[in-house]
């Protein structure tokens, strides 16, 4: 059966650092799924803290070798259940997300933007004044591939979904199933880390800069753990597409908020990537290149983390993706679904969370703490990619399917914390009993760093 250590294993010889024991635990009925959750779930959190304490052990601080609590991951990767605003739980999918009944089988949608709205629709022939009732009446006319091919000719989001052979067998499943659960690369640019005497027990990011250019859960899961860890998370947003604010309320605590136009304001960008330490990208690959922007020529030596959906290399590579696709595709969905008695077929389901998600998203934090650890003894700088369809082939192909498992349990609201009105679930870490602050009004900080701990 897989296990959280199972997990951390792969991570730690995937991007070659000693190993770090992790204790077996029971998880009860967090996150009881047919797929072995848990060891994803735990593991990913552990790797993230295995690779905090390496970092306190390079800064000369002392480890907190933390343990582990079944009961406070499953409340973080099971965030949305625990978000109330103004004492109400939004709705987390627009009506045009979601799965629908094709001519042939079933498709997976994402629809939460408006632009991905008008897209999907554009790519169905259907007017923007369509109603979900029009909406599903043209998906039954139309065969699963072929809603996928004009969902990609329209950059729409919409995908058939696959058994878990298809997906494996097909040339984007292997691609995804290959290399590291973590890819970890140097660079030939160096540069030398500062303010590294700053960091403590608690913060040892403490006097680090991450800019944080990711949107929805991944990428923001990963820059929220390092500003749990001290760091001073910068996240840029662009003018014309403002985040979801459930989303940026669940995601964005401990961090400032800043809205700049890459396409007028490149040289505050610059200027801004010349005075961080670490920059976490979210875009599909190559996007940054297109406006110049080769982080490791601007800030020689910067660690470069970057989550995607399908990876950086496959034949999906620039192509959108969100989790619940991820999902759809790769089998996931079928596997987690029940039979469908009236139709003799099966039926689709999801894990109980964003799991590919939340654990790319502390696996994508890991990679960039042991990245910062290799940079302080050599100076270079390195690029740190996590796939949530990589993430999904581990789950896929880890031992110990429970079909039978009981439902999953609801997440402990012990484990949320409330600031005004909104309330949301706590750290993942059992160390923190809460982040350094609440998510910022959305755009509130000026595009600018403030001054580290030595004044620099």
């Amino acid at each position: 059966m897989a296990t959280s250590d199972a997990l951390v294993r792969d991570y730690e010889t995937g991007i070659g650092v000693a190993g770090t024991p992790v204790p077996a635990l029971d998880p009860g009925a967090n996150l009881a799924a047919t797929l072995p959750f848990w060891a994803l779930a735990g593991g990913a959190v552990a790797a993230f803290a295995g690779a905090a304490d390496r970092w306190r052990e390079v800064c000369g601080v002392t480890p907190l070798r933390g343990v582990i609590d079944p009961g406070r991951v499953a409340a973080a990767f099971q965030s949305d259940q625990l978000l109330r605003i103004d004492g109400q739980q939004p709705r987390m999918f627009a009506e045009l997300s979601g799965f629908f009944r094709s001519a042939d089988g079933w498709v997976r949608t994402h629809a939460n933007y408006p632009h991905h709205r008008a897209r999907l629709l554009a790519a169905l022939d259907l007017s923007a004044e369509a109603t979900p009732e029009d909406f599903t009446r043209r998906v039954a006319t139309l065969t699963a591939a072929d809603i996928e091919q004009r969902a990609a000719e329209h950059a729409a989001i919409a995908f058939r979904v696959r058994t878990e052979r298809e997906w494996a067998d097909s040339p984007q499943g292997t691609a995804a199933a290959s290399g590291p659960l973590v890819a970890l690369d140097a660079r030939d640019d160096r540069g030398a880390l500062d303010s590294l005497g700053a960091a403590t027990a608690m913060l040892p990011l403490r006097g680090i800069r991450v800019l944080d250019l990711t949107r929805v859960i991944a990428g923001p899961v990963a820059t929220r753990a390092l500003a749990l860890l001290g760091a001073d998370v910068l996240r840029i947003d662009p003018p014309d597409l403002p985040e979801i604010d459930w989303q940026f309320l669940d995601t964005c605590q401990g961090k400032r908020s800043t809205v700049v136009d890459l396409r007028t304001g490149l040289p505050i960008f610059r200027e801004l990537i010349s005075n961080a330490d670490i920059i976490i990208s979210g875009y599909r690959p190559g996007s940054l290149e297109r406006f110049g922007v080769r982080p490791g020529d601007i800030r020689p030596g910067i660690v470069h983390g970057r989550v995607s959906a399908w990876g950086e290399r496959g034949p999906w590579g620039d192509r959108r993706g969100f989790d619940s696709i991820v999902q759809a595709t790769s089998g996931i969905s079928l596997i987690e679904g029940t039979r469908d008695n009236s139709r003799n077929e099966p039926a689709v389901g999801a894990l109980p969370a964003q799991a590919l998600d939340h654990a790319s998203g502390y696996l994508l934090a890991a990679g960039v703490l042991d990245a910062l650890c290799a940079r302080r003894a050599d100076g270079r700088g390195r690029d740190v990619r996590v796939a949530l369809a990589r993430t999904a082939s581990w789950l896929i192909t880890a031992p110990g399917r429970t079909p039978g498992h009981v439902p999953a349990q609801v997440p402990d609201p012990r484990y949320a914390v409330t600031h005004a009105a909104v309330s949301t679930a706590g750290p993942a870490l059992s160390e923190y009993p809460d982040f350094p602050c609440p998510a910022p009004a959305y755009g509130s900080s000026a595009p600018e760093w403030k001054a580290r701990p030595d004044g620099s």
